[in-house]
């Protein structure tokens, strides 16, 4: 096996991206890194799709359950653990399978990060006074009028990100997105090959409403309510997508309408897969039918 060859697994959620990668790991004797930045987290289960206990006796997982809700993880630091993790898997001999749909992730793993500025905290607070008082569209919408490719590829609702995005042009005046097509993320750091699921929009569609309803019958809002309990509610995770829905129907008192609640984590869901495929857009996967996927096959040219 060539040296730091990955298997990446990429794709929209609810694709099928763990069972494919489980069944190429069992495969080719590999084992798996997830790429996922809600499922490095403890206490989030219900709704972050994590690989099930079944999954986890067939092959190993890493970088699942490593973090307390409210510790900080972001791209460069995941990609530092990932890419540790990758040379243990290696130095036994086996392949590493990265698999998740936190593209961002893979990327600063397979070619670095931009050089960007560091973080800025009185920005950062100042961002966070401004959400207070006008909400997160506000924020978003002064994104998209500096930098309207990054805020493209980023949700409205995602502080974090947007927020980092404003904070590189009011340090520098130079877009994010200027600053990784300067990057040019052109030099990899990895042997990788890019491997995903491509359902029809109807088919995806079936499937993102189906695992709602799974992760709402298994107790998901139950869930929630336990992690606001504990004083979670401001963990990043909790902004994710149907955390987030689930958080705010919560905090509105009263019965939860389940028709309703469901019916606004798969609209949200839908809207995230189609983000994650934007990313994908120009990237070089090589698309399996859901068919293909279910075989299970075995990858050319990896032993």
């Amino acid at each position: 096996m060539a040296a730091r060859e990955l298997l990446v697994i990429v794709g929209p959620t609810a694709s099928g991206k763990t069972d494919l990668a489980v069944r190429l790991a069992e495969r080719h004797g590999a084992e798996i890194v997830s790429a996922d930045s809600v499922q490095v987290y403890r206490r989030f289960e219900l709704g972050t799709g994590k690989p099930t206990g079944e999954q986890r006796a067939r092959v190993n997982f890493h970088l699942v359950d490593i973090v307390e809700p409210l510790e900080p993880m972001d791209a460069a630091r995941w990609a530092t653990l990932a890419e540790r993790t990758v040379d243990e898997i290696e130095a036994k001999n086996k392949l590493a399978i990265v698999c998740g749909g936190t593209f961002l992730w893979v990327r600063a793993l397979l070619f670095g990060l931009a050089p960007a500025p560091p973080a800025d905290d009185a920005l950062r607070a100042r961002h966070q006074e401004r959400v207070r008082k006008e909400g997160r569209a506000s924020l978003y919408a002064e994104l998209t009028r500096l930098d309207p490719e990054s805020a493209a590829r980023l949700a409205p609702n995602d502080f974090v990100r947007v927020s980092r995005a404003l904070e590189v042009f009011e340090l520098t005046g130079i877009p994010l997105s200027r600053w990784h097509a300067q990057h040019g993320f052109r030099e990899p750091r990895f042997k990788a090959r890019l491997l995903g699921i491509r359902h029809p929009r109807d088919g995806l569609d079936r499937r993102i409403a189906e695992r709602a309803e799974q992760m709402l019958a298994a107790g998901w809002v139950d869930e929630v309510q336990r992690l606001l309990d504990e004083g979670f509610a401001s963990a990043r995770a909790m902004g994710s997508v149907g955390y987030k829905q689930i958080a705010e129907a919560i905090r509105a008192g009263g019965s939860i309408e389940e028709q309703k609640l469901r019916d606004q984590i798969v609209r949200a869901t839908k809207v995230f897969a189609r983000r994650q495929r934007t990313w994908l857009r120009d990237e070089p996967v090589a698309w399996l039918s859901p068919e293909q996927a279910a075989r299970g096959e075995a990858v050319p040219g990896l032993r």
